[in-house]
């Protein structure tokens, strides 16, 4: 769970948003591996995600954080700096949840994609936001993750 804060990598903001996501990943049977909260610097994103990917081997990053429009937000950016491919109908069920539930979910930028065996997920900061976006594509990710590892079963 890779939260990404300027505020809160200062300690200055509590991160509601990760413990959640976190708790949700649990609930659904995952592990959780590794947790950190980096300000939002796209080199230093890069440099995380790379790590967690690479050296970790981690099947899934969940980022929550720096998916908007403000001048710091840039997450999507360094996510597609380091996948592979781009998944893009993970990010379109997320905002399509989102915007059932308010009209401001078309300025989440949020994307999915893969590097070398891994998920990277991008999910707004907002506890909210990002409870609904995972909501909203957490049945589809065990698919995908098998998928990822060679696992040769059709999809249904």
């Amino acid at each position: 769970m890779l939260t990404l804060s300027d505020k809160g990598s200062r300690g200055e903001r509590e991160d509601t948003s990760g413990p959640r996501l976190q708790e949700m990943l649990r609930e659904a049977g995952f592990a959780i591996a590794a947790v950190e909260i980096i300000p939002d610097q796209q080199p230093l994103i890069e440099q995380t995600l790379i790590r967690w990917a690479d050296e970790l081997h981690l099947d899934l990053i969940v980022t929550t954080g720096g998916t908007g429009v403000a001048p710091s937000d840039r997450t999507p950016e360094a996510t597609r700096a380091v996948i592979d491919m781009e998944i893009p109908g993970l990010g379109e069920a997320m905002r399509l949840a989102s915007l059932q539930k308010t009209p401001q979910a078309v300025w989440s930028r949020g994307i999915a994609g893969i590097r070398q065996h891994c998920l990277i997920i991008n999910v707004p900061g907002s506890r909210k936001a990002a409870q609904e976006n995972l909501e909203a594509v957490l049945p589809a990710i065990n698919h995908g993750i098998y998928k990822l590892q060679g696992g040769q079963a059709d999809c249904v």
